[in-house]
């Protein structure tokens, strides 16, 4: 069942899942190893670092909720409707979250370390699977974690750059950063192999979660082959004549898309209701139309 806004009970426990994961790899593997490999996060993990910030008792909670709110404020006067509800409740659910998790398990307590496991690379693996994965699951329900998506976005209004290229160069920097912040070569190389790694993953995450099945069938029984894709899937579908070049038997042709979740379900009807059908099915992450994306 739908919202007002759209939004399912699925979908918001979805995004919640997105919301813990990033927390979880920001607080546990990103922060303790100086990790910065971009965002709110990696700007918060650097600030709280600085001497100024250690005498001061301020937190990377603090900055990042402080630095959100900014970036929230200014998204909603420069972008209006782009900087929605979703994003807003997803900036400070993660800023609040990381703020639980420094009150009530503090790694040094956990681990009697700095770090959690004093093995850098294992963390950086866990760091980038869990906030790469995190972002995704936001992406794909058109919410984000807010900070560098808005700067990109406002970056993407006013210049030539798309929204990856802003990305890119805005997480970049702060990635960069850490080699001057830490004053240790070691930390900004992990911090910039992070970063790459994370665009990998977010793009390989986001092209599973929207992964469809095509289906072209070759029938002679349309109608309720057409009926199940209408009133069981909820799916439109394309058809048209074909003829059998070795029998020269008149043929319908549908095409038709549904979800992963749906394509079993879809094949084996078909082929309850015509054995003899040809079903090719083809996988793809990019529909654009009614009941899937947007059309840009």
């Amino acid at each position: 069942m739908k919202n007002k806004s759209g939004i399912t009970l699925k979908h918001f426990l979805l995004i919640n899942l997105g919301i813990l994961m990033l927390a979880t790899g920001i607080y546990f593997f990103k922060a303790p190893n100086g990790f910065a490999t971009g965002g709110v996060s990696g700007i918060a993990i650097i600030l709280a670092k600085l001497p100024f910030s250690i005498n001061l008792g301020i937190t990377q909670s603090v900055y990042m909720l402080s630095i959100n709110v900014v970036l929230l404020i200014l998204g909603v006067i420069i972008l209006g409707k782009k900087c929605g509800l979703l994003t807003i409740y997803c900036s400070l659910m993660l800023s609040f979250e990381n703020f639980i998790l420094e009150l009530l398990l503090p790694i040094e307590t956990l681990s009697g370390a700095p770090t959690l496991t004093s093995q850098p690379l294992m963390e950086l693996v866990y760091a980038v699977l869990l906030t790469g994965i995190g972002s995704a699951i936001l992406f794909r329900y058109k919410a984000s974690s807010g900070g560098t998506d808005i700067v990109a976005l406002i970056l993407k209004k006013y210049t030539n750059m798309n929204v990856s290229q802003a990305l890119l160069v805005s997480d970049l920097v702060i990635a960069m950063s850490t080699f001057f912040v830490y004053r240790s070569a070691s930390v900004g190389l992990y911090a910039m192999l992070g970063l790459f790694a994370k665009v990998f993953v977010i793009d390989d995450i986001l092209d599973s979660l929207n992964m469809c099945k095509a289906f072209t069938i070759i029938t002679t029984k349309p109608d309720e082959i057409d009926e199940f894709i209408v009133n069981e899937l909820h799916h439109g579908a394309t058809m048209y004549k074909g003829e059998g070049v070795y029998t020269h038997e008149d043929k319908q042709i549908i095409i038709t898309v549904c979800r992963r979740t749906e394509a079993l379900r879809l094949r084996r009807k078909v082929k309850e209701i015509d054995p003899s059908a040809f079903i090719i099915i083809t996988k793809t992450s990019e529909i654009a139309g009614k009941g899937f994306r947007d059309a840009q």
